[in-house]
């Protein structure tokens, strides 16, 4: 008899089978085995209590009487997944499937998977927490009471298609206020006054008539003028010089936010996209070792590092870069959230002389870039700060003092790892008290600016700060709202679509603790309360849902439906019932007043174009017409909507171009086409070559690795970059 190990993930499961004998045998759930169901409710409410009524979907039945077979012929049944709250549900599921108690399941975690890790994990198993798995059940329950009947009531009250849900409507409040505050703005004009003295030292007016300067304070132009005037011709002396030491102290570990942040800014990741990276690191990839792990798990809001990641940072910060980069003692991190979980640990490599120009060889590139941004941040957290002198110089005058800033590094600490990207800025040495020549005074003239958008990076960063939502959330929360078109996400920049204005300000009128992120903040203290047995999860919803369903039923009886029925006068060619015009998500349109029973709807002719075309529908025969959408012009059957067959129209906005490259899978035209998510490229010989490119292909080869490259902006700069290793060359 074999003991069995039970995992989420197909490639978890490979990666720990290497590092076992032969008596064990591992397997993977494939995720959650049992889920609330998609299309009902799925929650009985009875005397205060909340019965969930899980479903083993169709997808996993198979692997669940596999593992049930495993499981009756195994010695032992390990629950082995991930660590955190979901895991602990999956493993829960896991149990009930099976079909046994749940504590007579052996429960093992490990924060990597290396063999010493799941070794130890073996060497200690513990029981099921219940109290986690609760506190998943409580959130799973609460998002689907409010996805399911606050949804409900916005498709019935504005459109039929919109939604809403605990976490991703207060997300959408923060982006709708944001874009408030940009279109209330009104911009001002200031005025800055900059001299350059002897040796071209560059200065600014910080004190004028015994009062101090703040920015943007100066508004009026005729009093800059006669500020600038009075400050023109008059001799200067050097006021004053001060040198002080100033530590910048070593970031501290990537956790996940952190994490997802800096991918966004530094490699132009999506949340989505590095979590899935990171995901894959984690799980196991090919090493010079063997398959293993090369991350630690990769959902963490703890900052915590094991002693023996912090004694080999160590060991391989004196090889590499000497004893004066190491500090007294190993450095330590704690987070600012309160709620984080301590006993995870932050995210870092398991082998630190895994390092990533060894790596290079075993990763994609898009796994090697990741690998290396955790790597680096890892190792420098554990190396001595960076040292500077801050320098400050005052020019003085009968009127005023203009002040000038430097710094000098002086020991580059972490900087020697990580690079200094603030060049220093030196001022020459100068005596107090002496001449100083007045080069060039003059007012600048600037204009205030709205606040920016926000992009992923920053949503997540305010999400995290605010306390709402956890590490496992982020990242879904910004793909839901984008997958549901309440945003769109252009130059990384977040845009909200009117669609999110209406469900957010009928929420805000009528269920404003939603959308209040207080509200949200302390229902994840709630979650965490019950993770720790300091709260009952049943009560803790029972509290939410009681004035939730009372705000429900009113909602139904008092809010105003945002829906616009006319009647036509025209008749359902389908049941004779009367034709009315709608509106919708995507604008008006007449349709039958018998839905849902008939859903006709009629063919909007007011953007049909009467102009014949030669050509007939290949599905059906019929002619085929111009029309025009949202994406511009095409061309679609005249039998819609029993016939739905749509086409580009050939030179229309929409169609796509050919680009004078060629495909360099299979030499295939280059087209320039159109989404609703917007412009891409693709191959013409779609969909038997796949290849695809945001930004414009060139028949450029990449230095690097020899593929074809392309034209694009970064960071302000004109630069080429490599379509498959992101390789990327500055252009003059």
């Amino acid at each position: 008899m074999k003991d069995l190990i039970i995992v989420e993930s197909p490639a978890k499961a490979k990666t720990i089978k290497n590092f076992l004998d032969s008596g064990f045998e591992v397997i993977a759930s494939k995720g959650h085995i049992r889920d609330l169901p998609k299309s009902s409710f799925g929650i009985k409410i009875e005397e205060e209590s909340f019965i969930p009524e899980y479903k083993i979907d169709k997808d996993h039945k198979e692997i669940v009487e596999k593992i049930k077979a495993l499981a009756k012929k195994a010695k032992v049944t390990y629950i082995a997944t991930d660590e955190d709250r979901e895991g602990e549900a999956i493993g829960f599921h896991i149990t009930q499937a099976i079909g046994k108690d749940v504590d007579t399941f052996p429960r093992i975690i490990f924060h990597e998977i290396t063999k010493t890790a799941i070794q130890n994990a073996l060497k200690s198993p513990r029981k099921i927490d219940m109290d986690r798995v609760n506190a998943q059940q409580a959130r799973r329950l609460l998002d689907r009471i409010v996805g399911f009947k606050l949804s409900g009531l916005i498709s019935s009250k504005i459109s039929r298609g919109l939604s809403a849900g605990r976490v991703q409507s207060a997300a959408l409040k923060i982006i709708l206020d944001r874009e408030r505050e940009i279109r209330a703005f009104v911009p001002i004009d200031y005025y800055n006054i900059d001299a350059v003295f002897g040796n071209g030292i560059q200065a600014e007016l910080s004190v004028y008539e015994g009062n101090k300067i703040k920015k943007q304070s100066i508004t009026d132009k005729a009093l800059a003028e006669k500020m600038l005037k009075a400050l023109k011709d008059t001799p200067y002396k050097v006021g004053e010089i001060a040198k002080k030491p100033k530590k910048s102290a070593t970031p501290p570990p990537f956790m996940t936010s952190t994490l997802q942040q800096s991918a966004s800014n530094v490699l132009g990741y999506s949340p989505t996209r590095t979590m899935s990276i990171a995901q894959r690191l984690y799980e196991g990839v090919q090493t010079n070792n063997g398959a293993m792990g090369i991350i630690t798990y990769m959902r963490t809001d703890s900052l915590n590092i094991a002693k023996e990641a912090q004694d080999s940072a160590r060991e391989k910060i004196l090889k590499d870069f000497g004893e004066k980069y190491i500090p007294s003692k190993p450095k330590q991190y704690s987070t600012k959230n309160k709620s984080a979980q301590e006993a995870h640990e932050a995210i870092r490599p398991t082998d630190i002389f895994f390092t990533p120009e060894l790596a290079k060889s075993y990763l994609k590139p898009e796994e090697h870039k990741l690998y290396t941004l955790i790597y680096n941040r890892f190792l420098a957290s554990q190396m001595e700060d960076a040292i500077f002198e801050t320098q400050s110089i005052v020019f003085v005058c009968g009127k005023g003092e203009f002040k000038a800033n430097g710094r000098k590094l002086i020991f580059d600490g972490y900087y020697k790892l990580l690079g200094d990207e603030d060049k220093d800025k030196l001022l020459p040495e100068l005596k107090v008290g002496s001449n100083i020549t007045l080069e060039s005074i003059q007012n600048n003239k600037h204009t205030t600016e709205p606040p920016a958008r926000y992009s992923e990076a920053s949503l997540i960063k305010t999400l995290e700060g605010l306390g709402i939502g956890r590490p496992s959330t982020y990242a879904p929360t910004v793909s839901l709202l984008q997958n549901r078109e309440y945003i769109t996400v252009e130059k990384k920049q977040i845009i909200p679509q009117e669609s999110a204005f209406k469900v957010i300000e009928m929420l805000e009128e009528h269920f404003n603790e939603i959308v209040d992120c207080k509200f949200s903040a302390s229902l994840e203290n709630k979650l965490d309360e019950i993770a720790q047995s300091k709260e009952d999860w049943q009560k803790v919803l029972w509290e939410f849902y009681e004035p939730f369903i009372e705000k429900i039923s009113q909602g139904k009886l008092n809010i105003t439906s945002q829906k616009v029925v006319i009647p036509t006068g025209e008749f359902c060619p389908k049941c004779g019932k009367e034709l009315v015009k709608r509106s919708g998500r995507y604008g008006e349109f007449i349709a039958c007043s018998g839905y849902p029973k008939c859903k006709y709807i009629k063919p909007d002719e007011s953007n049909n174009d009467t102009e014949e075309i030669s050509e007939v529908c290949e599905k059906c025969g019929k002619p085929m017409v111009k029309k025009f959408g949202k994406n511009g012009e095409f061309i679609a059957c005249s039998g819609y909507p029993d016939c739905k067959n749509t086409k580009s129209l050939k030179n229309s906005s929409n169609a796509p171009k050919a680009l004078d490259v060629k495909c360099p899978e299979c030499g295939g035209d280059i087209l320039l086409r159109r989404s609703r998510r917007g412009s891409f490229y693709g191959c013409g010989n779609y969909p038997k070559c796949k290849f695809i490119c945001n930004h414009e292909p060139i028949d450029v080869k990449c230095p690097e690795c020899g593929y074809m490259m392309s034209d694009r902006t970064y960071r302000g700069k004109h630069i080429h970059e490599c379509i498959k290793c992101k390789h990327k060359v500055e252009v003059n």
